[in-house]
């Protein structure tokens, strides 16, 4: 397990969704923006590669796999649209504060480096021992907060609907590399005479909202005032989160990733994924 780097500014769980405000937090006076591109970084080939890929790596296929992995991202000029960046985000994040597995590498399986592929954001399990809990992650790498609710609560109600859910839980399972440990009970979980309420009660939904937060510029560094005001904050678009969700069917936990700028943290990621694509 990487080494944790969020700052988790506020848990609260006394009601579902929950919520998960956290922050990469500051160093020398800054927000640690280039601090979390090398974090996120760490993660790339866990994120990119099969299972079996990941852990047959080593001193002798190091830099050929790290150029696959980097190769796979995409190769866009077009980066400003693009979901990946927000995926690794996802993925870096449950790992981090759920201990989360990944399932499956949906970036291993894209047809061609500038190719985007649809469904869930995140597939991750949790295991319970006798049982599997699903992961199926949604993310919104937005600047704007109102818009990363609006626009991800639409998927969230589209992303229930039965046939959606059977059409991606066999794209899921078609996925799944037989040589990792929890193989057979996410096949059984996800297999289509396996109800979905069955389903449904050992699933929930990772949700990452990103958006420009003007207390990060305000601040510095971490202090008693910056804690009080970035908290009332998530707390506040927390429940501008819930009450537009209404009831759900699957539970939900909603992350908060308050960002300085948007645009600043995307463009360090193009510019260091440029760098090792190089390699």
């Amino acid at each position: 397990m990487i080494h944790p780097f969020f700052n988790v500014i506020i848990h609260k769980n006394d009601e579902l969704p929950d919520l998960h405000g956290i922050c990469a937090g500051f160093e020398n006076r800054q927000w640690r923006k280039d601090q979390l591109v090398d974090y996120l970084f760490e993660y790339l080939p866990e994120f990119a590669l099969s299972h079996t890929e990941f852990h047959n790596l080593n001193g002798e296929n190091a830099v050929s796999k790290i150029r696959q992995v980097v190769s796979s991202i995409y190769q866009s000029k077009k980066f400003e649209r693009r979901g990946e960046f927000g995926e690794l985000l996802l993925h870096a994040i449950i790992r981090e504060t759920c201990q989360t597995m990944p399932a499956i590498s949906k970036i291993y399986y894209k047809d061609g480096p500038n190719e985007t592929v649809k469904g869930f954001d995140a597939v991750h399990v949790v295991d319970c021992q006798d049982s599997l809990e699903l992961w199926l992650g949604e993310v919104k790498f937005y600047s704007n907060i109102s818009s990363a609710i609006s626009d991800v609560i639409a998927e969230l109600k589209q992303h229930i609907e039965v046939r959606y859910v059977k059409n991606e839980f066999i794209a899921i399972t078609n996925k799944i590399d037989n040589s990792w440990p929890h193989a057979d009970k996410l096949k059984a979980l996800l297999n289509p005479n396996t109800s979905l309420d069955d389903v449904f009660s050992k699933t929930c939904i990772p949700v990452l909202l990103t958006y420009n937060s003007s207390i990060l510029t305000k601040h510095k560094q971490k202090s008693e005032e910056y804690i009080k005001e970035i908290c009332e904050e998530l707390l506040g678009f927390h429940k501008a989160f819930c009450d537009k969700l209404g009831d759900f069917p699957i539970t939900i936990h909603l992350f908060l990733l308050p960002l300085n700028t948007k645009a600043e943290l995307q463009e360090s990621l193009e510019t260091k994924l440029k760098i090792w694509q190089t390699l």
